[in-house]
């Protein structure tokens, strides 16, 4: 069953359908950065045809609208459950009220708590070339803060139930509703933090090939 007909609505595909020439995959030599391929632990399908049956649709569905089929979303089609799961919960995410440049911007903090290198460098590439993220910026929601002041209030919020493991106090909450969010966006916020975290743990569990310029997390680049 694929989201939403057919059409997967997913923050990922929002951004690399707006990418110049939908090119996910920048040269070293047009980058002048270094990508680092290492075999993931499990195997992951070099093409769609190698995909389970079940799985093949929603692939096709992603190439359709990307142009590729990043690694990531060839991972999770070994398991068409999962495949399915994720397009769906992403697909209704982006249909929450949460703006994309703050869905990004969590991205980026809850991969630095995860220490997520292949998320750190998608959404690092991402928050560059499509959500127009400045480097400082980028570099503050790593570290679970922002330089616009109600977009910091969010990171810090998603940052601190990322680390916490959820178990924040009433002043947590009161803190990032102050600063303007509706439940229903604190709400999603911490849907975002559960679906990121999820993302993290499966590429650092199952060592995802990184198809971006690669970018490491502060403790492994000893920031």
């Amino acid at each position: 069953m694929i989201p939403e007909n057919g059409r997967l609505v997913l923050d990922l595909t929002i951004y690399l359908t707006e990418v110049e020439g939908s090119n996910v995959h920048p040269s070293p030599a047009k980058t002048g950065i270094s990508l680092e391929f290492v075999m993931s632990r499990i195997p992951t399908p070099a093409s769609i045809a190698d995909a389970p049956e079940a799985s093949r649709p929603m692939l096709e569905a992603v190439k359709k609208q990307l142009g590729v089929v990043p690694n990531l979303f060839r991972l999770i089609a070994t398991s068409p459950a999962a495949l399915e799961g994720y397009l769906g919960m992403s697909g209704a995410l982006a249909k929450g009220t949460l703006p994309a440049a703050t869905r990004e911007r969590i991205a980026l903090a809850i991969a630095e708590v995860n220490a997520c290198t292949y998320c750190l460098s998608a959404h690092t590439y991402l928050g560059k070339h499509v959500a127009k993220l400045t480097e400082a910026e980028m570099e503050a929601n790593r570290r679970g803060t922002s330089t616009d002041n109600k977009a910091d209030a969010a990171v810090a919020f998603a940052a601190q139930v990322a680390r916490e493991r959820g178990h924040v106090g009433a002043d947590a909450v009161e803190k990032v509703r102050a600063a303007g969010y509706s439940d229903a966006q604190i709400v999603e916020i911490v849907q975002h933090v559960a679906l990121n975290t999820w993302t993290n743990y499966l590429n650092e569990a199952m060592g995802t090939e990184v198809d971006f310029p690669v970018v490491a997390p502060f403790a492994a680049a000893g920031n």
